[in-house]
């Protein structure tokens, strides 16, 4: 694309970026690989220059939702992962600046070998997701920072222009709070490149939690369907006063059999619920399957559990709550353990490992697996959704945090995918105090003739009839960017008149 920065044209790696979990047809002129701001810079202004695209991505692992591939035709691929200094990290005051390339793994393993006093934040994606990719996709977690962007300030952004643009007190010389501080003074920028092709965001600054004292993790199962709705509603004022800190994620049977092993050999598609049951019995998981943890001092820990039994009590048919000590116990001791709490951990012991970990702030590659869900073959000790053909569309619906929304949410996807013939894969995470998102998954095999065709309709018939009930998605894939407010087109306008970076990202042009 420029002299100093040619563009790989390779064909076999080309074909690689154009690949995602679902049927696409754009193409992709080239891939640049920049090592600095500066020459970001220059990528920018020479694609101004020259007329040609840009689609800027950090590592490229946005699974479910469209993975490299831009929403238009003809871009080069900005590839920014060669670019992922850890640029300072502050223990008093617990924030760590990063730059695009940085990842789960890349963080956790830095804050590890520094002894750091700090836990960050971890979705169950692979560890070799960005950092920043998944914040400004308003990405989530499971610690009470698991709401990624409510979490991070003090942007860097280099505009289509090729400028350079500081959110908060990071435009401002020698700021002193620029990383502590979210909205400096005058109109808060921040939410304006998140989601957007308005600039790509090239440094960030990630609030970090400080170690508690004591952690401890809690489990519960329903094996009752009209228990979500009670169990919502007694869980909300907890989040609400503060007691549960963390964010609270629900599973249906569908997803907890699906984090165990793969389709079940034999039988045929979709599963239906009553055959559902069989395999909920056989692997001691219920209909409904909940986790959070509880941090803070043992008093406080202890405090908090006492209110969340009592909540939850006559609601669910089974709490746990596990810590390092008893989980260490419960692998070495299944049988005694079984015994002496009621709960079976020798089959499940593997998905409850990575979630426990999650909940301190350590990525897993242990929840990749589910992407093989229909594949013939078992999931790679590497797994890679986009190279081994794993059907995969996420559709990410939010309701507020009660019973009645969520179920109704909850019952619209359920019947819709189980009508177009694919398992309902679904699990809820109280993200805020007031909120809940829902994750349904459509995993199918990509090598099955047909297949991409039947989930993309099943993906748009759920899509319009939770809409049409007022349940929208709070982030996209790349084949729903359809949208964008005449405010929002005003300002593309503004800042990038030649629509080079990112066309057709979360924002259609329109004349």
């Amino acid at each position: 694309m420029s002299p100093s920065l040619p563009a790989d044209t390779d064909t076999q790696r080309l074909c690689e970026a154009q690949t995602a979990t679902f049927f696409t047809t754009q193409s992709i002129r080239g891939i640049l690989q920049p090592r600095s701001l500066e020459e970001v810079q220059e990528c920018m202004r020479e694609a101004n220059r020259s007329g040609t695209p840009v689609y800027p991505v950090s590592s490229g692992r946005n699974w479910g939702y469209g993975s490299r591939v831009p929403p238009a035709d003809g871009c080069v691929l900005l590839d920014l992962s060669r670019i992922n200094r850890i640029v300072e990290l502050n223990e008093r005051l617990g924030y760590v600046t990063v730059e695009p390339g940085v990842t789960q793994r890349q963080l956790f393993a830095f804050l590890k070998e520094r002894g750091s006093g700090l836990w960050m934040d971890a979705t169950g994606s692979s560890p070799d997701c960005s950092l920043i990719g998944n914040a400004v996709e308003r990405g989530f977690g499971h610690t009470p920072y698991g709401d990624h962007f409510a979490n991070v300030c003090g942007l860097q952004v280099v505009l289509p222009s090729g400028e350079i643009a500081g959110t908060g007190f990071a435009g401002m010389p020698q700021a002193k709070a620029a990383e502590v501080y979210r909205w400096g003074s005058g109109p808060s920028l921040d939410g304006l490149f998140s989601q957007s092709n308005l600039g790509i965001v090239m440094r960030m600054s990630i609030w970090l939690m400080p170690a508690p004292e004591y952690f401890q993790a809690w489990f519960f199962q329903s094996p009752e369907q009209k228990a979500l709705g009670e169990f919502i509603d007694a869980l909300r004022p907890l989040r609400m006063n503060g007691t549960l800190r963390s964010t609270v994620h629900i599973a249906n049977d569908y997803k907890v059999l699906n984090g165990l092993q793969q389709f079940p050999e034999g039988e045929t598609t979709p599963l239906m619920p009553e055959t559902m049951k069989g395999y909920a019995a056989k692997l001691k998981f219920g209909r409904w399957n909940g986790s959070g943890a509880l941090y803070g001092t043992r008093a406080q820990v202890a405090e908090a559990r006492r209110m969340l039994r009592r909540a939850l009590k006559g609601k669910v048919s089974k709490i746990q709550f596990l810590d390092d000590r008893t989980l260490a116990l419960a692998a070495r001791f299944s049988r005694p353990y079984r015994w002496a709490t009621g709960l079976d951990l020798s089959k499940t012991l593997e998905i409850v490992r990575p979630v426990f970990g999650l909940m301190k702030g350590e990525p897993t590659t242990a929840m990749l697996g589910s992407a093989y869900w229909r594949k013939k073959t078992p999931a790679p000790a590497d797994p890679n959704p986009d190279r081994d053909r794993c059907g995969l569309i996420w559709l990410a619906p939010v309701a507020p945090a009660e019973g009645a929304s969520v179920s109704e949410l909850v019952g619209i996807a359920e019947s819709t995918l189980l009508a177009h013939g694919f398992e309902p894969l679904i699990s809820l995470t109280m993200i805020t105090e007031r909120s809940v998102a829902c994750v349904i998954s459509i995993a199918y095999d990509r090598e099955v003739q047909g297949e991409d065709e039947r989930a993309m309709a099943c993906y748009r018939a759920t899509e319009a009839a939770l809409a049409e009930r007022g349940f929208y998605p709070y982030r996209l894939g790349i084949q729903s960017m359809n949208g964008g407010s005449a405010l929002l087109r005003t300002l593309k306008r503004a800042v990038d008149p030649n629509n080079i970076l990112a066309p057709g990202r979360y924002l259609q042009a329109k004349p």
